[in-house]
């Protein structure tokens, strides 16, 4: 149903007069199975917002909504909600005339793949785009989660447990991919003509605005993940970023796992991998306070691997936290940077804030500016910070070159000949010397002065 199209730098096709339709979806499982809810965000390519579409999909009677931890649907939710077959017809006319967006495109291009398998109905191949892949080639990151990538890139907010949150956010990445990071098609993507089916009445769901992220959340953010990602650590630092972790979570997160076909002991070594990953994140920052220790070991606790997060508070100052202003790619390759070098990455000026760096596109009258030396924050250029912030050395002072400093004694030596001989020809004239004889020897310490200023002072030239 959705085929990924090959991307480039600069160079290729631009996105200019393109739109954009993003998806996100919310499913039973890890693996293709149903899926319980669908959102879809237009926007062109300048960013503005063209329309949006939400609602919940029933996966058929009885059938469990899969994990609730994750996307917060019950099954009683689901009920009277309508199936896929009755979504598909107000899908595609919603991505009509669009290049297909998802963050994690193979994903939901296998859900979809299935549910449409499932009914029967062929549908065209839509052009799609990642912006995971299209995020790697951007910028270098610990991990490329949707919450993590979306916050790289300054998108306001967090993704939240709706796919409308989701859609929103991959929609504002896609922006700023082929905006400011010049991301361009191989190709000029060909838009199929796409068939109407019948239209019904949508169910999108209410959710509240998700609250500021915790510890927990944002040292996630900062979790290392191998080259090829991987669902479950994902999914297992959606879940624990809410600082909380019940044994029924724990359950249901084991029982995705048992379905996608993993063994026991991977999951065991996953849950290691990744309590271990935020110990070193809270011990790097130099500061650990009793809260997060507290959070720390409740988490390794419930998923069995409590020797992993044996840590103790230390108090040590403040730990170091960055907040970056401004709207461009070096902006956004400057908080890749401090998530890269595991540190705190702030959303907002608050107390807590240590560095605020602003980049060129910030105007010099941003009240956070001002606000941000009231708080005690150091403020710099974007193109101080790096050294500011310890990710890279200061620039070597040069010693002063041999040649140089020879050249400096050389002249100076050559001066004081010069002023010798002037003195000695003076002497000589008042006792009788020929004219001749003093003019000549004159020459010469003039000629020395003037050789010896010339060596000795090189930057007056």
């Amino acid at each position: 149903m959705i085929e990924s199209l090959p991307l480039l730098g600069a160079g290729g096709h631009p996105a200019h007069g393109l739109e954009f339709t993003a998806l996100e979806i919310r499913t039973t499982g890890l693996r293709p199975g149903h899926v319980v809810e669908l959102a879809a965000v237009r926007v062109h390519a300048d960013g503005s917002v063209a329309g949006e579409l939400a609602t919940l999909v029933d996966p058929g009677p009885g059938v469990p909504p899969g994990p609730a931890l994750v996307h917060g649907i019950t099954r009683g939710e689901l009920d009277g909600a309508p199936s896929f077959g009755a979504v598909l017809g107000s899908l595609l006319d919603f991505c009509r005339g669009s290049v297909v967006v998802a963050h994690d495109l193979p994903f939901v291009a296998a859900f979809l793949n299935h549910e449409a398998a499932r009914l029967g109905t062929g549908v065209p191949v839509l052009p799609g785009v990642g912006t995971l892949e299209a995020a790697r080639t951007a910028v270098p990151l610990p991990n490329y989660r949707l919450a993590t990538v979306a916050h790289a890139l300054g998108v306001p907010g967090r993704p939240g447990l709706s796919a409308l949150s989701g859609a929103r956010a991959v929609a504002q990445l896609v922006v700023a991919l082929f905006g400011r990071h010049g991301v361009t098609f191989a190709a000029p993507p060909a838009l199929p003509a796409l068939p109407r089916f019948a239209t019904g009445p949508l169910r999108p769901r209410e959710e509240p605005e998700p609250g500021e992220p915790g510890w927990m959340a944002e040292a996630a953010e900062r979790v290392v993940t191998g080259a090829g990602g991987d669902a479950y650590l994902d999914l297992l630092a959606e879940v624990v970023a809410d600082q909380h972790l019940a044994p029924g979570e724990v359950a249901a997160l084991a029982a995705l796992a048992a379905e996608a076909g993993w063994p026991a002991d991977r999951v065991r070594s996953t849950h290691l991998r990744f309590v271990t990953a935020l110990r070193e994140i809270a011990e790097r920052d130099g500061v650990v306070t009793a809260a997060e220790a507290r959070e720390l070991r409740q988490v390794a606790t419930a998923l069995g691997v409590a020797d992993a997060g044996d840590l103790r508070p230390a108090a040590g100052g403040k730990p170091t936290r960055v907040l970056v202003l401004g709207t461009t790619a070096a902006a956004d390759r400057l908080r890749a940077r401090v998530l890269a070098e595991g540190v705190q990455l702030a959303k907002k000026l608050t107390a807590s804030v240590t560095h605020l760096v602003a980049d060129p596109s910030v105007p010099a009258n941003e009240p956070r500016l001002t606000r941000a030396a009231e708080l005690g924050a150091v403020v710099l250029d974007a193109g101080a910070a790096p050294v500011a912030l310890g990710f890279e050395p200061p620039p070597a002072r040069h010693a002063a070159q041999p040649a140089t400093t020879s050249k400096l004694v050389g002249g100076r030596v050559l001066m004081g000949i010069g002023l010798l001989l002037m003195f000695i020809v003076v002497v000589a004239m008042f006792g009788g010397t020929p004219v001749g004889a003093g003019i000549f020897f004159a020459v010469f310490g003039v000629g020395a002065l003037l050789g010896g200023w010339w060596l000795a002072e090189p930057a007056s030239r």
